[in-house]
């Protein structure tokens, strides 16, 4: 149960519009969409059925059974997505709110991230260790290095600053993580096999990805990289980036912003559609 206090739930509904069933302009397909992607959480599902199972009584039985965390992420999404739900943008009542009740959970909010503070470069201690963890990764049996190849990454995304997410599970479907750059939301694919990745597992994650909201990016990190053939099959003007461990150990290496990386990755795909060009060929050739 969170430690969301009651004067907090009546300031919520406030903010929220809640007095007439409605949670801002959510509808119930958007509802249940951004109560699965963002929290991890089936709202339709009968344990949040209260009184009328309106939205806001669904919101409010959220309330009472939610974690600490659940809570953070719900937060941390009406920050991101206000003006989306509500069509206008947040007023400053709200965001003071939910950056005070995200304070009080001893957390962060996305507004932090909005305010620049992402760091641009890690100290050469924080670089090491992460060199460190990845090399680890290396030498673990083969059963034991996917699930540490995502903890790895959640660490490397958690020195950005970048609300790191760990895995999750939808119905049906595995997430590898998240996390938020620039108020951007990207879900991360992550694969640690000896063969390249193939044109069947980057449609596989774009898939995913357009099931989600239309923001919603992605991150493929291939450790072993991606196949010449599958890249071009796969085509171009995608939602994912793509990153292989070659990249990782080269940023890392030469101590380079993962921020700065992504930007570059992101600029040359939205020049050439191309999902995937190696950092070496970004900072250095």
């Amino acid at each position: 149960m969170s430690n969301l206090t009651n004067i907090e739930k009546q300031k919520l509904e406030r903010e929220l519009d809640m007095s007439g069933g409605y949670v801002l302009r959510f509808s119930n397909r958007t509802f249940e969409e951004f109560f699965r992607e963002i929290v991890g959480v089936e709202i339709y599902d009968s344990r949040f059925d209260l009184g009328s199972g309106s939205k806001a009584n669904r919101m409010r039985a959220f309330w009472r059974i939610a974690t600490d965390e659940q809570l953070r992420l719900l937060l941390n999404g009406l920050l991101e997505g206000w003006d989306v739900y509500s069509g206008e943008p947040i007023p400053q009542s709200a965001r003071t709110l939910l950056d005070r009740i995200l304070k009080s959970l001893g957390a962060g909010s996305i507004s932090d991230v909005k305010q620049g503070s992402e760091p641009t470069n890690l100290s050469d201690g924080a670089s090491k260790k992460l060199i460190s963890r990845l090399i680890q990764v290396t030498s673990l049996p083969p059963q034991k290095r996917g699930y540490e190849f995502e903890a790895f990454l959640k660490k490397l995304f958690d020195a950005y600053g970048l609300a790191a997410r760990a895995s999750f599970r939808l119905s049906g479907e595995q997430i590898d993580g998240s996390f938020v750059m620039h108020t951007e939301t990207y879900l991360l694919e992550a694969k640690w096999q000896n063969a390249q990745t193939g044109v069947g597992d980057l449609h596989t994650f774009e898939g995913k990805l357009g099931q989600k909201a239309s923001w919603t990016r992605g991150l493929f990190v291939s450790n072993s990289g991606f196949s010449s053939d599958g890249l071009q099959a796969f085509g171009r003007g995608k939602r994912l980036i793509c990153m292989d461990g070659y990249d990782l150990s080269e940023m890392l290496r030469m101590k380079l912003s993962f921020v700065d990386v992504m930007d570059a990755k992101i600029r040359r795909a939205a020049e050439t559609g191309c999902p995937f060009v190696p950092v070496r060929d970004l900072f250095i050739g």
